[in-house]
């Protein structure tokens, strides 16, 4: 759609992302924080306090600094130019610094300290935002002396600059290498849209080619964008394209990698996990890990070590007989005698192919990217009473991405969403949702939550719509289900709305909650339906697509078990310095997790984006932990009927709408009417536990 300047305004305005200019960023950026600061001081410094406005003054503080910096935060992983990631990585000390001074102010303090003093509990919502600031003031480090204080902002600042630079170096490796090919039959194997969308980027960017007649000067251009990655790894049957590939994949931002040595992550990881202890040590704690535990539902390090632990007992058997059926039949009908890190995509799809005659590409066609999102659509409107309405005239960063309003039942308009789909050049790699700003009361009206959701899926070519295989459908509806759980909130107090407040090994349980409907012939028959016919998706193909679910799913289980031990171990050990030390533990982790090792060349870690720039620092496990919660929730779905209003209310009242305003275990024991089980994690897992 062509991107035109939003004419909404006032609290619920838009940025104009056509009118953001980097020159001006710093300066608007240092004025808001200023006026902030002035504004939080004449709070403090007023007499007689009126307490019953302190947190709303708060909020609106907050809310401007985020409206400013969200749209730029999302434009730097989106549209990521030089000019735009200089400015935006010099003022990221800005924003650490006055974060970390806010959280060490001695006189707001004192304020949310009386607050908490005067609270009666009468507004729960309200009570948790006391109780969350006050753990806030200690992650700030509020009870530090004057120089412990100023220490600890130098390391918050040092730290933030660091992950962002680790982000940066992903980014740009991924971004270095591409390669030309020129003769087809070295793709032999890749379907027909996988070649269609690399000659595609051949053209878009302009590759410079010498005449082949042969080929009539055709031309494929690969890179490390996940769909082209992915189509190689699952389909060429050119052994040494897919070593190649995956060489150059699993050494981004390392010493082993293409390109800039610039972009090795090595002594940025050192300089995280150093600093991250420096700060968890100057709080008090004994380890990161502790300190990151603090404000999530696990206990202790511990505990998360024998939730995975069990996890891999109960997966490692399993996982054995699927790593031996794939060795055989690779040997027996491949050729392959002795399978590699590099065979094991490729190995999978062909030994899925034979003994289901199954393949991602022949589920594509009922995947348009119009059917997908009509039929997600209707689904969320079906369960929660609500209409999702596409607007044009709002200003967007590039032409593919579309702007979506959401009405509740009585028409009034609650949400909004960007949608960000296909892989491009410059954007960030990965799925995300991220928001522009939550639900909260401004000068007594609503400020409607805005959400941005971002993918990185197959883009549509020049001969056929966008087709996504059944993976990228599942991860739509897992941002989505982000999504929701920010838009849908009932919540007025910015700290608690949404997705705000809500424990981060918690955050996950909308999300993954929202997959579960991708299994379903009811659900799918919403949306999954032939781009060119119309047609529902046969009884035949339905029934062999549900049986991949389980497919390698011991294997798929400790992937996910050896990201997440490493993480917390790495981070439960305040003696890590090196890289060596970082990669000693991996190495570890990888002994007990681990049918087949990669190769030694293999850097996963320098690229973890997750851990080492994201927010799962020692909570990666988060992704594991929510499961449980998910499937269990999702579980009684099928016990009432997928569409039962009842049970779809009390899943949007009990959890959706409630955000932070209590413990996720509460949230979850008001909608299932008990205490978790992981038997529904193990059941849609197909782990036999």
């Amino acid at each position: 759609m062509d991107a035109k300047v939003s004419e909404v305004e006032g609290i619920n305005s838009l940025p104009l992302f056509t009118q953001i200019n980097p020159a001006s960023i710093e300066e608007e950026l240092t004025l808001v924080i200023a006026e902030n600061k002035q504004a939080i001081n004449t709070l403090c410094a007023t007499d007689p306090v009126d307490y019953e406005n302190i947190l709303f003054i708060l909020e609106q503080v907050d809310n401007k600094l985020t409206k400013l910096w969200s749209p730029i935060s999302h434009l730097n992983s989106v549209m990521n130019t030089e000019e735009l990631r200089s400015v935006y990585t010099k003022c990221l000390p800005l924003l650490s610094d006055y974060s970390t001074e806010m959280g060490q102010h001695k006189g707001l303090y004192t304020l949310i300290t009386q607050l908490s003093e005067k609270d009666n509990g009468s507004d729960a919502s309200r009570s948790k935002v006391i109780s969350n600031s006050l753990k806030n003031f200690k992650l700030s480090g509020i009870d530090l002396t004057e120089n412990q204080q100023k220490q600890f902002k130098k390391l918050s600042s040092e730290l933030i600059k660091l992950t962002s630079k680790f982000s940066d170096n992903v980014l740009d490796a991924t971004q270095a290498w591409t390669k030309e090919i020129t003769d087809k039959a070295k793709l032999k194997g890749l379907p027909d849209s996988a070649l269609e969308m690399a000659a595609t980027l051949a053209e878009q960017r302009n590759v410079k080619r010498e005449a082949d007649d042969r080929n009539n000067n055709k031309s494929w251009l690969l890179t490390l964008d996940f769909p082209i990655f992915n189509a190689v790894m699952t389909y060429a049957e050119n052994h040494e394209l897919r070593k190649e590939i995956y060489t150059v994949f699993t050494t981004r931002a390392s010493e082993q990698g293409a390109g800039n040595e610039k972009l090795d992550n090595s002594k940025v990881m050192e300089g995280i996990i150093k600093l991250r202890t420096q700060k968890a040590k100057a709080l008090g704690f004994d380890s990161y890990a502790e300190q990151s535990l603090y404000k999530k539902m696990a206990t202790d390090s511990e505990q998360v070590i024998s939730f995975l632990t069990d996890l891999l007992k109960k997966s490692k058997n399993q996982a054995h007989q699927e790593m031996k059926a794939m060795q055989d039949f690779a040997s027996k009908e491949l050729d392959l005698d002795e399978l590699q890190t590099w065979d094991l995509s490729f190995v999978r799809e062909k030994l899925q192919h034979h003994v289901l005659d199954y393949s991602e590409e022949k589920i594509k066609p009922w995947f348009s990217v119009e059917n997908v999102l009509t039929g997600l659509f209707e689904l969320v409107e079906k369960l929660y009473d609500c209409r999702i309405t596409i607007k044009d005239d709002i200003d967007v960063w590039h032409k593919d991405v579309r702007f979506y309003e959401i009405y509740d039942k009585a028409d009034n308009h609650i949400a909004s969403f960007y949608l960000d789909l296909y892989a491009r050049q410059h954007k960030r790699g990965g799925a995300w949702m991220d928001s522009h700003c939550g639900r909260c009361l401004q000068d007594g009206e609503v400020q409607i939550p805005v959400a941005y959701l971002t993918c990185n899926s197959s883009s549509p070519t020049a001969n056929k719509p966008a087709l996504f295989t059944h993976d990228e459908v599942i991860t739509l509806f897992h941002e989505f289900g982000h999504g929701l759980h920010h838009m849908l909130t009932k919540v007025d107090y910015l700290d608690v709305s949404g997705i705000s407040g809500v424990e981060w090994d918690a955050v996950e349980l909308p999300s993954q909650f929202m997959e579960n409907w991708c299994w379903q012939r009811e659900s799918l028959d919403l949306f999954a339906k032939h781009f060119e016919t119309g047609a529902l998706i046969p009884d035949e193909l339905f029934d062999k697509m549900v049986k991949t679910r389980h497919f390698n799913s011991g294997l798929a289980m400790l992937r996910q078990i050896e990201f997440a031990l490493f993480d917390m171990r790495l981070h439960m050990d305040s003696n890590i310095e090196t890289y060596e030390q970082i990669s000693s533990i991996l190495e570890e982790v990888r002994k007990e997790t681990s049918i087949l090792s990669p190769p030694d060349f293999n850097r996963f870690q320098n690229s973890f984006s997750h851990v080492f720039a994201g927010g799962y620092a020692a909570g990666y496990y988060s992704y594991k932990w929510a499961e449980v919660l998910s499937a269990d929730a999702f579980s009684k779905f099928e016990e009432t009927g997928l569409f039962n209003k009842e049970t779809a209310q009390s899943f949007l009242h009990e959890v959706l709408e409630v955000g932070g305003t209590r413990s996720a275990n509460e949230s979850f024991e008001a909608f299932r009417g008990r205490a978790p089980d992981i038997a529904a994690l193990l059941k849609y897992s197909g782990i036999d536990g």
